[in-house]
């Protein structure tokens, strides 16, 4: 199975069947608006207009699960990062990822790509894994999504290359994406 298996609904509504990436180099990544994290929109974007002409693609999936940091509806997500970070990426309507209500395809990505621990090399790492200790100790079990933006490296077959944890930072995935591509 991998992601090529699912469908899930544009932003705008428009149900999509993700076989239409087959062939593309794929980072599918949970996102909030009132994160931490939330800048990294702005590197995604620029990793997707470097690469995207050679078989990149980059799926944004909004979600609130994570001390409720994107509470809007889908028209505010979308134009809030439209306007504050140019995201011309593929957006998703929010959705769960993580829990009995996670969607599918962060079910299955979950799956084949277990949680490795949060690298505690940089103070954002490990701040992140502090705040989560304190207060969400359970979300640090198992190989459930941790927080927001954590992305996900699908290669041109579907196969998820690797799983980069919330504070790793976008461009430092580009070694790895021209790898793929």
């Amino acid at each position: 199975m991998s992601i090529y298996n699912f469908n899930a609904h544009l932003i705008d509504g428009e149900e999509i069947k993700l076989d239409q990436y087959k062939g593309k180099v794929v980072i599918v990544v949970n996102t909030a608006s009132k994160c931490a994290y939330t800048p990294q929109y702005k590197d995604l974007e620029t990793l997707y207009k470097k690469y995207k002409e050679k078989g990149l693609e980059i799926l944004g999936f909004p979600c609130n699960q994570f001390a409720e940091q994107d509470p809007a509806d889908n028209d505010e997500i979308k134009r809030f990062c439209q306007i504050n970070f140019g995201v011309t990426f593929p957006l998703f309507e929010k959705i769960d990822v993580r829990g009995v209500n996670a969607h599918p395809i962060f079910k299955h990505l979950t799956e084949v790509s277990p949680f490795q621990g949060i690298n505690e090399d940089t103070a954002s790492s490990r701040m992140l894994y502090a705040y989560l200790k304190e207060n969400f100790p359970d979300y640090l079990l198992g190989d459930s999504i941790k927080w927001n933006f954590t992305k996900f490296l699908i290669d041109r077959s579907g196969k998820v290359v690797r799983r980069f944890e919330p504070s790793f930072e976008p461009m430092d995935m580009e070694a790895d994406i021209e790898l793929l591509l």
